[in-house]
């Protein structure tokens, strides 16, 4: 505004007023975007949550982790009063959000399209993303063995030398009896006897001490039984390890590429079911991951698949299991908070969340509960 220098000094400072006013006035409409309608300062809001450590947690009755941490720190800054309200799922959760049950959703909610179809979010928070959960010891159970022998065709000759064996013990029971005086009369005693000097020889190449009836061909017999007997052993034994040793290397789960044909165990209604069942993946849902872990310990699943976070606590917080968090981050994503449409606390949450961000609360909150190695 240009002011003529013949204005008097009382009409110019009257101008300079009204211009300030002005200028208020028209900031007005911003400024009261920053901050919740006195509607939801009037009142407590319904803060719906699900428990999903390290973001949401129950410690004896009270309620912390990094989400409660950081929307506690917000709204205390925007004079919010809330109440919780628990659901068991993160689809539970969504619904509410959607259905205008709760006024805002606070975990590690990830942002999905399918989710913001149906309701809102504030400004992302916190990177994640998928990963998988194995045990640490991952080998071959004895039915995994035993599959591969008959897979390779290894069972099949274990019983043909089994009847060797067998047939071994009965000739070898009926030369005695005819040869040796001193062998046992009874064909029980004197099989029992047989089949221990034939496993003697098949399992330690030694023959046992007796009579040698026949001379220089007695001891050739002998000679080329013992021979048998160590190729046996060789044999039996390079088999199985051959076996393990495949099974030990088909077995490792290190990567997604490693998941087909393989049980993977999912938190229900979540990101990880939700990639599970697009990858056509066989999978088994759990409520928490505490289930999820002690069935892949138990051999009820090979692998889990859940937030990279979520894994990566549960194995800092649990070093007496033996479990590791494998392979890349898959399917990144980012969690924020979930809103119902058209609610007014988007542009403030959003702002106190950028907010604490650009001041590095929430970065110090990450490293409160996942380290500096995550």
């Amino acid at each position: 505004m240009i002011l003529s220098n013949s204005l008097s000094p009382s009409l110019r400072l009257c101008a300079h007023i009204l211009s300030l006013l002005a200028l208020l006035a028209a900031s007005a409409p911003s400024l009261a975007q920053d901050a919740p309608p006195p509607s939801l300062l009037e009142r407590k809001l319904v803060v719906g949550i699900t428990e999903s450590p390290p973001f949401v947690m129950n410690e004896k009755g009270h309620l912390t982790g990094l989400s409660i941490e950081l929307w506690q720190r917000i709204a205390g800054e925007l004079d919010l009063r809330w109440d919780y309200k628990r659901y068991d799922s993160f689809r539970g959760l969504v619904d509410a959000a959607a259905e205008g049950d709760i006024d805002i959703a606070v975990t590690n909610l990830s942002v999905t399209e399918g989710r913001a179809r149906r309701i809102e979010f504030t400004q992302p928070w916190f990177d994640g993303g998928l990963r998988i959960l194995t045990s640490s010891e991952q080998g071959a159970s004895f039915r995994d063995v035993l599959a591969g022998l008959n897979e390779s065709g290894f069972l099949r000759v274990y019983a043909l030398i089994g009847l060797m064996i067998l047939a071994a013990t009965i000739v070898t029971t009926l030369f005695y009896r005819r040869y040796d005086p001193d062998f046992p009369s009874r064909w029980r005693d004197g099989f029992a006897e047989s089949f221990y000097n034939v496993m003697t020889v098949a399992t330690s190449g030694k023959l046992v001490p007796g009579r040698n009836f026949f001379g220089w061909v007695g001891r050739i017999f002998q000679g080329i039984w013992l021979l048998a007997g160590v190729a046996l052993i060789a044999y039996v034994t390079s088999s199985i390890t051959s076996v393990m040793t495949t099974l030990s290397l088909t077995n490792q789960i290190r990567s997604l590429d490693d998941l087909p044909g393989r049980t993977v165990a999912v938190l229900s209604d979540s990101v990880g079911e939700d990639f599970a069942q697009e990858a056509g993946l066989r999978y088994r849902r759990y409520k928490t991951i505490g289930d999820a872990s002690d069935a892949l310990l138990n051999g009820g699943v090979n692998a889990v698949i859940a937030d990279t976070g979520v894994l990566e606590y549960y194995v800092l917080t649990h070093t007496d299991k033996p479990l590791e968090v494998v392979g890349r981050i898959f399917e990144p994503d980012k969690y924020a908070f979930g809103l119902p449409r058209g609610s007014a606390l988007r542009r403030p949450l959003t702002l106190k969340i950028l907010e604490a961000r650009e001041d590095d609360e929430i970065e110090a909150l990450r490293l409160k509960y996942f380290g500096e190695e995550t």
